[in-house]
C-alpha cells in the first residue's frame, strides 16, 4: 500500500496548481499559523470589555482579556494568568491601527 505522503502527492497532481499548493500548505505546514502569522483586518475591534483583574498571584502576572479575530468576526478572549519572568515585563495584547487596517499585536514579554 502506498504511503500517506505518496497518496497525497498523487491526489495533488490531479488538481489545478493553485488548489494543490493551498492543500499542500495545509497538510505539510499545519503549524504555520501558530508560528507568528500576522493578523490584519479592515474591521475595527469593539471596545474592550471591563474585566476586573483578580488579586495578585505569586509567580504570575495578569494578562488582560482582549479581542481576537477569527477570520470573520471578533471574539473575546478572557484574561489569564501568565507565568512571570523576573527580567522582563508583560505587554498586553492589543490592536493597532495602521492606515485603514487593524494589526493584532499578541501579548508578549519585553526586557
Amino acid at each position: 500500500m502506498p504511503s500517506r505522503r505518496s497518496r497525497i502527492r498523487t491526489a495533488l497532481n490531479a488538481l489545478p496548481l493553485t488548489m494543490a499548493l493551498t492543500i499542500a500548505g495545509a497538510v505539510f505546514t499545519p503549524n504555520l499559523a501558530r508560528a507568528g502569522a500576522e493578523i490584519v483586518t479592515d474591521a475595527p475591534p469593539p471596545p474592550d470589555r471591563v474585566e476586573h483583574a483578580p488579586p495578585p498571584r505569586d509567580g504570575y502576572v495578569w494578562g488582560a482579556g482582549h479581542w481576537e479575530w477569527n477570520g470573520r468576526s471578533y471574539v473575546w478572549a478572557s484574561g489569564t494568568w501568565v507565568p512571570e519572568r523576573r527580567s522582563a515585563h508583560w505587554v498586553a495584547a492589543r490592536w493597532e491601527q495602521v492606515g485603514a487596517q487593524w494589526h493584532y499585536i499578541a501579548g508578549h514579554w519585553e526586557r
